[in-house]
């Protein structure tokens, strides 16, 4: 299983980015994640669904201002990012989790890990 996440860069605050997540290797029993790091902080739960069941999860910072979704034809998983906050500045990756939905939020059961992507949110 591979993740390469690509898509991020400079937006001004208020504006919109789009991330994507290629994934390869995947089966339908995989949960996906997106996750952020500041500098000097923890890796943190953005966002994250089903492979198949397409139930989404958001962290309360990014609920009503993200969506995950997903494209399976091209196993493709995506993080529209809208109305942007210098506080959302930092690394994402996107992650693979096997144990199951109920352990989306929590990064360290997370199987796979791909390069991360940054997204620099000016004011």
């Amino acid at each position: 299983v591979q993740l390469q996440a690509s898509g991020g860069g400079l937006v001004q605050a208020g504006g919109s980015l789009r991330l994507s997540c290629t994934a390869s290797g995947l089966s339908s029993n995989y949960v996906m994640g997106w996750f952020r790091q500041a500098p000097g902080k923890e890796r943190e739960f953005v966002a994250g669904m089903s492979w198949s069941g397409g139930v989404q999860y958001y962290a309360n910072s990014t609920k009503g201002r993200f969506t995950i979704s997903r494209d399976n034809a091209k196993n493709m998983v995506y993080l529209g990012m809208h109305r942007l906050k210098p506080e959302d500045t930092a690394l994402y990756f996107c992650a693979a989790l096997r144990s199951g939905i109920r352990w989306v939020r929590v990064p360290e059961k997370y199987d796979v890990w791909g390069r991360g992507t940054l997204v620099t949110v000016s004011s």
